[in-house]
Order: structure tokens, then sequence, then C-alpha cells
């Protein structure tokens, strides 16, 4: 079951399933805006939450946490 997103605790790290694309990131911060910065954990970039929802959630999406 996917995790919403007033679940998300900075520090924890994170895996989103959408559209076919699987993003692996940890929670740097939470913005004023309810928005969060994540580092990605395969290529050390970092960005808005946002970014990877913005089209929507596909048939596939899936949010958890990553297990320790």
């Amino acid at each position: 079951m996917a995790l919403s997103f007033e679940n998300i605790r900075v520090g924890k790290k994170y895996i989103l399933k959408n559209y076919g694309e699987k993003a692996l990131f940890q929670v740097l911060e939470k913005t004023a805006d309810n928005d969060f910065r994540v580092k990605d954990l395969q290529t050390l970039e970092s960005y808005m939450i946002s970014d990877l929802i913005r089209y929507g959630k596909g048939k596939d999406y899936d949010f958890y946490e990553l297990e320790k």
C-alpha cells in the first residue's frame, strides 16, 4: 500500500514508482509550501518531490519507505 506524502519524514529514504520509472531518494528538507527537497540516491541530484508527480499519478503509482 502506498504511503501518503503527509507521512514523509526528513532523513528517511523512499522509493516512488510512477509511469514506469522508479526514483530512490532521501528527503533533505520540507519547504514552506509543503513540498520536499530530496536527493536522488542513484545520481546524487537534488530536486523537489513535486517534480516527480508533476504529471499526475499513473496506474503503476507506488510510494513506500526503504527498509533498513
